[in-house]
């Protein structure tokens, strides 16, 4: 990924992704407290091991998913949204949960990438019809 590797005081391993655009996420949360976005090791892997189809994709372009989305839905939890990005064929999609940091949240938490996984084309239709369009690329 080229990130910045973080071992905090709880010794998590924390890599740090960049700074998120308010210009995109606002629409998950206006209510954000940091701009930093990261990945815990923890949580790449549950990718590695629940999503081994996503790994690679993911880590190499999770830059490139968060800079530059497709789309982004309402996720059931507060906070969260469902980041997706059309790659290649456009047969396959990479989707990344984000979760954004608000004031109701421990202090020094970051926004934070939760899980990725691929999805189909048939299956992007389908979150069309049935999720909360919050975000569509112009």
């Amino acid at each position: 990924m080229g990130d910045d590797v973080i071992v905090n005081e709880e010794k998590v391993v924390i890599h740090n992704l960049g700074l998120l655009d308010w210009n995109i996420y606002k629409c998950i949360s206006g209510a954000h407290i940091t701009d930093e976005v990261i990945i815990t090791e923890e949580q790449m892997m549950h990718v590695r091991t629940r999503h081994p189809e996503a790994y690679i994709d993911t880590m190499r372009y999770v830059r490139e998913i968060l800079d530059d989305p497709d789309y982004i839905f309402r996720d059931k939890r507060p906070n969260t949204g469902l980041v997706v990005k059309k790659f290649f064929n456009n047969d396959e999609s990479s989707l990344l949960v984000l979760k954004i940091v608000t004031s109701d949240d421990k202090k020094n938490y970051k926004n934070s990438v939760i899980t990725s996984w691929k999805i189909t084309e048939k299956r992007l239709n389908n979150y069309l019809r049935n999720k909360k369009i919050i975000y569509k690329k112009v």
